[in-house]
């Protein structure tokens, strides 16, 4: 596996990616804002859709739409929250429907589209790990610009605004970094999967700690193991990449919690 130049750029490129998971996976699982990050980047598809159809860098298209999403979002669900479910619906079902559409009427874009849907480490380009590089380091500087308002925002957002917080700019600040790891991990495991694993190797460190400096480097960790051990089965038997990763992801979730409802039970 070590020899193989396309599986060595796949193995880097999840190495890296679980930084950005890690990070803002954390941030994302103790918030609560899983089925937001769901709606982004299933609404990402629309933005990939219109850089197939017009012939540019489908990373433009991607990052446009996420950041759009991420503010629309952000706003309905501070300013009319019981409009926050139909509207993150909306933004899944018809960003996925418009990416579809345009993506057909672009010629040879099944590989492409597939691609994004489902993902597909093994054809990451060293542009794409650069992109990913990049994206890693916005967000490691961001995070840690703002670390402790985002905690505290995170896990008490009323005790945030009786110290005088801008939570609102916080929490839009959230979406957008949401936003940013949806295209660091969009490449790995396709949009279709990209919540396993910003979700679950969060929850599985939070079982065991609530101070999210560990939870964030302990969730890096966890999912570069899967990662590295889901490119390893998928090399070994020939398996889909992206689908491996998300599977081993789910199975060592389920094992962890069953594990621990039986130590607390005992």
């Amino acid at each position: 596996m070590l020899t193989d130049p396309f599986l060595l750029k796949a193995l880097l490129a999840g190495l890296l990616i679980s930084v950005a998971c890690g990070i803002v996976g954390s941030l994302v699982v103790v918030r609560r804002l899983t089925f937001i990050t769901g709606g982004i980047a299933h609404a990402v598809l629309g933005g990939v859709g219109v850089a197939l159809f017009f012939n540019i860098a489908p990373v433009w298209g991607i990052f446009i739409s996420g950041q759009l999403a991420a503010l629309i979002l952000g706003i309905v669900s501070r300013k009319v929250k019981r409009y926050e479910e139909p509207v993150i619906a909306a933004l899944w079902s018809v960003g996925m429907a418009l990416g579809v559409l345009l993506a057909a009427l672009s010629p040879g874009y099944q590989s492409d589209l597939m691609s994004y849907l489902f993902g597909n480490i093994l054809l990451i380009s060293y542009l794409d790990i650069l992109n990913v590089v990049i994206l890693d380091a916005i967000i490691i500087i961001i995070t840690s610009l703002f670390y402790k308002p985002l905690r505290i925002v995170c896990f008490d957002e009323e005790y945030a605004a009786l110290r005088g917080l801008p939570t609102n700019f916080f929490y839009l600040l959230l979406l957008s970094l949401i936003a940013l790891t949806v295209i660091c991990v969009m490449r790995v495991v396709g949009l279709i999967m990209v919540i396993a694993l910003m979700a679950l190797p969060p929850t599985m460190m939070l079982r065991h700690t609530n101070r999210l400096h560990v939870v964030m480097l302990g969730s890096s960790i966890i999912s570069a193991a899967l990662i590295a051990a889901g490119l390893l089965i998928s090399f070994r038997f020939d398996y889909p990449s992206g689908a491996t990763i998300v599977l081993l992801t789910g199975f060592v979730f389920l094992v962890k919690t069953m594990i621990s409802e039986l130590r607390a039970k005992a």
